[in-house]
């Protein structure tokens, strides 16, 4: 009997097998939740390979129903952190079904793509939102999550029936039969294709008819067998959250600290250059463009330009703040002196970006308005709050930085999201031409470089005698009038309305013609 029972595995060794297995009470939620996985990853297939569009908005709110099915609404509401994120990433995903400027969908995109693995693991992570280094905890626990359970889907799919039971015993060769049927036709059909011209005329034939018409039907193969392969890895992150493991705090390492007299000679050095670069910009400022054009530099050239490098030496005075008070030890006259320094850095970069808001008022004054230059506006008022919280940093060592610049962060981008852009850069642009204070307008930036709400604008100008600052657009043929080119814009609008997919309620204005 000793010899049987130290045969045996140990009683970890038990554990461990028995956490592979499915509980048999929840088999059919289980295999509910499979289903569900699968179509999810169908959808989301089918809109990784289209354009742009309400698509994007379906496949992100499929995620969460999914989500609140698997894991249950307790654990997606039960914190504030999940409720702010749940809130946030379904207003970015509802921005696809809303505008269509190009770049905020990319934007909005990638966004999406690196909020939503972090609000999906949420709850396993031991460190606190407002801690930098949870980024890093969480995108291992992402992907822990998505290859660390992948026998579930398996065990969900093939049930631990008898082996004497003809219907679990064929469960398993109807699986990999239909796997291996949807991988063969989807790798077969662009094959045949490209082999027989009549076949692939008939094949442009077979499109869906009702809300599925702009999908081939060997397109159609081509989404399943992406949909099969994402499903174990989509299913097994959902088994991960319905089943957290959630870390231990860890042990919190003292932050390595060094003597602040090292930052202090190189904020000194940095806040005196600035003292100096700030004179001079004074005396242009004051003296007029008589001095400045006494030094040899022209004052308009002077004015207008230098706005973006001033923006972006604010970035390094921020990061010199932040990591001067943070590695610095509190003790002694050098932090004193740290901490004032380090206020006056922060003041330094707010004039800064006054000074550079005042340029960029002076080229838009000329120039007028674009996306780019609004969305340097909006980043220089963003950097403006942020230099205000490193200053307040100064005063208040123990101030969470992260604390609040995340929400300020994501509150400012949902805030932009919310201003129609390019319509005010179209009118600002259209206004400008009328009033004789452009001979310019640039018809190919605003009709094909920026979103469909331009095309009301542009309108205005059918009857003027444009004169384009672009040349040589591919979309901009020659002898093509104003009239012609916004006919062909709202044809496109007309086209991405006709599916759900590519539907947005930009598109959907300019193809109504009804004014934004």
């Amino acid at each position: 009997m000793d010899e049987l029972k130290n045969a045996l595995p140990s009683e970890g060794s038990l554990v461990c097998a028995q956490k592979r297995k499915l509980p048999e009470e929840s088999m059919v939620r289980y295999r509910r939740n499979l289903l569900l996985t699968l179509g999810f990853c169908l959808l989301l297939a089918d809109a990784l390979n289209w354009s742009w569009g309400m698509g994007n908005t379906v496949t992100v709110f499929a995620w969460y129903l999914l989500l609140a099915l698997a894991v249950g609404r307790e654990e997606l509401f039960r914190r504030r952190e999940s409720r702010v994120l749940l809130g946030v990433n379904l207003a970015l995903a509802s921005t696809f079904a809303l505008t269509s400027n190009p770049l905020f969908r990319w934007w909005n995109f990638l966004a999406l793509a690196a909020l939503v693995p972090l609000h999906a693991v949420s709850g396993l992570g031991s460190r606190p939102w407002w801690d930098p280094r949870m980024l890093l905890e969480r995108c291992g626990l992402f992907f822990q999550g998505m290859f660390g359970n992948l026998w579930a889907c398996f065990a969900a799919a093939v049930p631990e029936g008898r082996k004497t039971e003809k219907r679990d015993s064929r469960t398993l060769t109807i699986v990999l039969g239909l796997c291996g049927a949807v991988a063969l036709v989807s790798f077969l059909i662009p094959v045949l294709v490209s082999a027989d011209a009549l076949f692939a005329a008939s094949m442009e034939r077979l499109n869906w008819k009702f809300q599925f018409r702009m999908l081939h039907f060997g397109d159609l193969f081509q989404r399943m067998f992406w949909a099969l392969v994402l499903t174990p890895f989509v299913f097994s992150l959902l088994y991960a959250m319905a089943h957290p493991k959630r870390l231990c705090p860890p042990e919190e390492k003292r932050i390595l600290q060094v003597d602040a007299l090292g930052f202090v000679l190189a904020l000194a050095a940095v806040d005196g250059l600035y003292l100096a670069f700030l004179a001079v910009q004074s005396a242009g400022l004051f003296g007029g463009p008589g001095y400045v054009e006494s030094l040899g530099v022209s004052y308009a050239e002077w004015a207008r330009s230098g706005f973006f490098q001033m923006v972006g030496v604010t970035v390094l005075n921020l990061s010199l703040t932040l990591a001067s008070l943070c590695l610095s030890r509190r003790e002694g006259r050098a932090w004193t002196a740290l901490r004032w320094l380090c206020g006056l850095l922060a003041g330094e970069s707010l004039i800064l970006l006054a000074s550079a808001a005042w340029k960029m008022t002076l080229y838009v004054s000329a120039y007028g308005l674009s996306f780019k230059r609004v969305m340097t506006y909006w980043g220089m008022l963003m950097m403006a709050l942020f230099l205000l919280m490193g200053l307040w940093k100064a005063q208040k060592p123990d101030f969470r930085f992260c604390k609040w610049a995340f929400p300020v962060a994501l509150a400012g981008w949902l805030l932009i999201n919310c201003v129609p852009v390019d319509y005010l850069v179209a009118k600002n642009q259209v206004d400008r031409y009328l009033r004789g204070e452009s001979p310019v307008v640039s018809v190919q930036y605003l009709l094909y470089g920026l979103s469909y709400d331009t095309i009301s604008q542009l309108e205005r100008l059918d009857r003027e005698p444009l004169v384009s600052g672009y040349t040589g657009d591919p979309h901009w043929r020659q002898g093509e009038t104003l009239a012609e080119a916004l006919r062909g814009r709202r044809l496109d609008a007309q086209w991405e309305c006709e599916n759900w997919r590519t539907w947005s309620l930009s598109a959907c204005l300019a193809a109504g013609r009804i004014q934004p």
